[in-house]
């Protein structure tokens, strides 16, 4: 990144956390506590385990400069991948895999699901699980929740999270992950708990700081949310100037105007791969565009395909599923 956009950046970040530091204060996020948990209350969760879990509740000031600063706001994507996706972290995946693949050959095996894809999810998410998270969660979720800027979303996985106490599956004593409030080796938000984390081993406790169930949750999750093995995520291409601007998707939100390979071929100069089956479902991303001032509209350019807009279901960031795919496929050539 250049020192005129880091610049620019740094810069956006200090006006966004100036401003919402002039919304808060004590008062205000006590008085949004208070209301929280008469409505946890409402929501049909005990009044004890809402006092319980959220006794020493706090607001994390922090949290809000990890959220308005995210690599995925100002790296470009170059910069992004090669962070994630480097010889470094090919290395850590596989003295993992080496120690631990008769478990992770037996995941694989039940799931369906490539253990390169697993092994790039959790190097990505966690380097291995050295990175796990110090931070408490539900501090960080209420105050996220209490933030405006995706107050909806982190209601809800609050809300979530105190029911799982509630019903005893997860102890609110272990809850310590990311600023984010995800647990664990693959960074599991609490609705992600609640519809995918498994007990693989059978002893009673869904344990995803460790091996054995984060490996099987995960392999649940990317599975049932639809990924189709010994499928391409995406490959390189460079554009022709005439395509038009609404085959171009520069949101993660939502990937839109999706056609059949053959479609895309008049508007595409070089591709990364010739033998693709021309009846694919495919996008066209151009992930730098709206993100990095100054960049060109058509570079750089991938065309995408079904099990990539399933990692933007992990995570809604082109250049996260850009990583995981690039770090995939580095570990295909190695096992």
């Amino acid at each position: 990144m250049n020192k005129t956009i880091r610049i620019i950046a740094i810069l956006t970040f200090v006006f966004l956390v100036n401003n919402f530091s002039l919304a808060y204060t004590p008062e205000n996020f006590d008085l949004w506590l208070k209301n929280f948990k008469t409505t946890a209350v409402k929501k049909g969760i005990s009044k004890k385990t809402v006092d319980s879990a959220m006794k020493n509740v706090k607001f994390l000031p922090k949290v809000i400069e990890y959220d308005r600063y995210q690599p995925e706001f100002y790296e470009d994507t170059r910069t992004y991948i090669n962070k994630r996706a480097n010889k470094d972290k090919v290395k850590k995946g596989l003295f993992l895999y080496k120690k631990e693949k008769e478990l992770i050959n037996k995941i694989e095996k039940k799931f369906s699901v490539e253990k390169e894809l697993l092994l790039a999810l959790m190097g990505i998410e966690t380097n291995f699980g050295k990175y796990l998270g110090k931070m408490d969660i539900i501090s960080s979720l209420a105050t996220l929740s209490f933030d405006k800027r995706r107050s909806a979303f982190f209601t809800s996985e609050l809300l979530v999270l105190l029911k799982l106490i509630d019903k005893g599956v997860i102890d609110k004593n272990i809850l310590y992950g990311s600023w984010a409030g995800a647990f664990g080796n693959f960074q599991f938000m609490p609705s992600t708990i609640k519809n995918y984390a498994i007990d693989y081993n059978n002893n009673s406790d869904i344990e995803l700081k460790k091996i054995e169930d984060s490996f099987a949750s995960a392999a649940n999750y990317i599975k049932k949310i639809g990924w189709k093995t010994n499928q391409p995520c995406f490959y390189k291409i460079e554009l022709k100037e005439e395509i038009p601007s609404k085959y171009l998707n520069s949101s993660a939100r939502k990937i839109i105007n999706k056609k059949k390979v053959k479609f895309f071929k008049k508007y595409i100069k070089s591709i990364e791969r010739h033998d693709l089956d021309e009846n694919m479902i495919s996008a066209i991303i151009i992930p730098d565009k709206d993100i990095i001032p100054g960049a060109k509209n058509l570079k750089p350019a991938f065309i995408v395909f079904s099990n990539y807009e399933k990692i933007l279901k992990w995570n809604r960031s082109l250049r996260f599923a850009l990583a995981v795919c690039t770090l995939k496929d580095k570990f295909k050539n190695e096992i």
